[in-house]
């Protein structure tokens, strides 16, 4: 667990399975019920992170899938060290949108998945993830009504092997990264009830601590 009061949760899913808009949710939730809450995502907004960024968005091009899992790798670290571990220092909870399972599903789909996890080896544990479970096609009908350009990992395809990949590697690292599957095709106020339900319970254990 967390070596400061804080706790460190994160959401997981293919694109379109609702991280980003749950995530949001989430935050809003703890800081009205008097929590400290830093939100934050990746890739990170720092300069590995902007990097990678530009790449997804495909105004960075070139780049081998060796190289962006390196990068990866680099602005996760790069990310505990000036964000996620001075807020859990300072009793905060952190809601990350993303963290290492998406390495291990978007990178270590094209390379070999030992390497990725070796890569990330030194990252810490979640508190939490919350994996937001839903199939490729729901996925693909959501990305396509939300429109704006495609990024790198968006082809229906490529996101069907995404979604085997996080099936599996979910499968393997479900106990190291405390992982919980939630419905992701239910509603999006369903899916913040048993989100916020689940993560209430996270935060109880810390308060009997």
């Amino acid at each position: 667990m967390s070596t400061g009061s804080g706790r460190f949760i994160v959401l997981e899913g293919i694109d379109g399975s609702g991280t980003t808009t749950q995530a949001s949710r989430l935050a809003a939730s703890l800081r009205e019920a008097g929590h400290a809450v830093v939100s934050t995502r990746e890739p990170s907004d720092g300069p590995i992170g902007v990097v990678l960024r530009q790449a997804l968005k495909r105004r960075l091009v070139g780049l081998s899938d060796r190289v962006l899992a390196l990068l990866f790798a680099a602005d996760r670290l790069d990310h505990l060290a000036s964000v996620v571990e001075p807020a859990l220092a300072e009793g905060k909870v952190v809601i990350s949108d993303r963290y290492v399972l998406s390495s291990m599903a978007y990178q270590g789909m094209r390379m070999p998945l030992a390497w990725v996890e070796a890569l990330n080896a030194a990252a810490r544990p979640a508190d939490l993830t919350l994996y937001l479970d839903v199939d490729a096609r729901t996925a693909a009908r959501r990305r396509h009504g939300r429109g704006g350009s495609e990024e790198l990992f968006d082809a229906d395809e490529v996101q069907r092997a995404v979604a085997r990949a996080y099936g599996r590697v979910v499968r393997k690292h479900a106990r190291s990264q405390r992982v919980v599957r939630v419905d992701g095709r239910a509603t999006a106020d369903e899916v913040a009830k048993e989100i916020l339900a689940t993560v209430r319970t996270v935060l109880q254990r810390r308060g009997r601590k």
